[in-house]
């Protein structure tokens, strides 16, 4: 059995403290730390919610580690918490279905039943080019070992100041087993959601937009490109805002396939899929997303360039292993 100590470090590292939070000379970043989670500020409007604290809706679906609100560049709230339809659904979220141990059944993180995520440390750093959280995550069962961890996340991510064209935000999520014979999928079904999600609001004019223009959802995953735009009248007054999800190429299964929906869910790139995938003990699975906050809709920036740009940042373990 491995064990990880959970001596808890100081969660926050802050680079320079003023009266609610940190900051550094140069940068218009600050991060407040609540008892909640984390705030992160741009020039004084809020760019989104960390939720360090798990939370829950009526003491039931009880989950942490994820963004929301997420918020417009104008202010407006982008995501959602604890819907209605889907009470399990959370803001910016990652999450999965399958989660085994050899044979057993673990948990589903999906709707966070017999799993936890203890969010172990939260460290934030500020530069003048851009603002970062990273996160260490340990995911546990009540159906393994007296809730030992098995699966140990680290998420950084990154924010870049605000462009003319919007708000970039970088994700890297990183999964490493710590036990053998961990795999983890989307639903057991044919639609085989699981992986990154946005769970948006969703106005009734809300338009998905890809490589070669407007997407209809349908009930499976659809083959689009390696990104996707979601635009709506998400600000007051019918105004326009939206938010692109671009999927790096080191991803494993770039470009990954959509599960997308008009009303009433969450939009995911889908990771790995209904068939599991192994997780190594010693070379991580990568996955790598990009987020643009931007005003208007998908023809009013130039997101193909903008992906173009993306692909061609390097990262160091971009080939991550990983077995069926």
């Amino acid at each position: 059995m491995i064990r990880v100590s959970l001596q808890r470090p100081v969660i926050l590292f802050l680079i320079l403290s003023v009266t609610l939070g940190c900051g550094k000379r140069g940068s218009t970043f600050v991060f407040n730390e609540t008892e909640q989670g984390v705030e992160l500020l741009e020039s004084g409007q809020s760019v989104f919610f960390y939720q360090r604290k798990s939370k829950s809706r009526d003491g039931q679906y009880i989950c942490c580690n994820y963004l929301h609100p997420l918020y417009s560049v104008t202010g407006d709230t982008l995501t959602e918490e604890f819907p209605d339809d889907h009470p399990f659904h959370r803001g910016i979220f990652w999450a999965w279905h399958q989660l085994y141990i050899g044979n057993q059944i673990v948990g589903d993180g999906w709707i966070m039943e017999n799993v936890t995520q203890d969010v172990f440390s939260v460290s934030t750093g500020i530069q003048k080019t851009h603002a970062r959280m990273v996160l260490d995550v340990y995911w546990k069962s009540s159906l393994w070992q007296n809730g030992e961890p098995f699966i140990h996340e680290q998420t950084t991510i990154v924010v870049h100041p605000l462009q003319p064209y919007g708000r970039i935000i970088d994700f890297e999520i990183s999964l490493k087993a710590l036990v053998p014979e961990i795999t983890i999928g989307g639903s057991d079904d044919e639609k085989g959601y699981g992986g990154f999600c946005t769970r948006i609001r969703m106005p009734g004019d809300l338009i998905f937009t890809s490589v070669n223009g407007p997407v209809i959802p349908q009930n499976l995953q659809i083959e689009a490109g390696p990104w996707m735009d979601f635009s709506a009248s998400f600000g007051e007054n019918g105004q326009k805002n939206g938010l692109t999800v671009l999927c790096h190429h080191s991803t494993p299964n770039y470009p990954a396939p959509w599960i997308l929906r008009q009303t009433g869910s969450m939009q995911n790139v889908v990771f790995p899929g209904r068939q599991r995938i192994t997780l190594a003990m010693d070379n991580p699975v990568i996955l790598r997303y990009r987020l643009i906050v931007h005003e208007g809709i998908a023809e009013d920036i130039d997101i193909i360039r903008l992906q173009a740009e993306y692909d061609t940042c390097n990262y160091p373990n971009s080939g991550p292993q990983i077995r069926n």
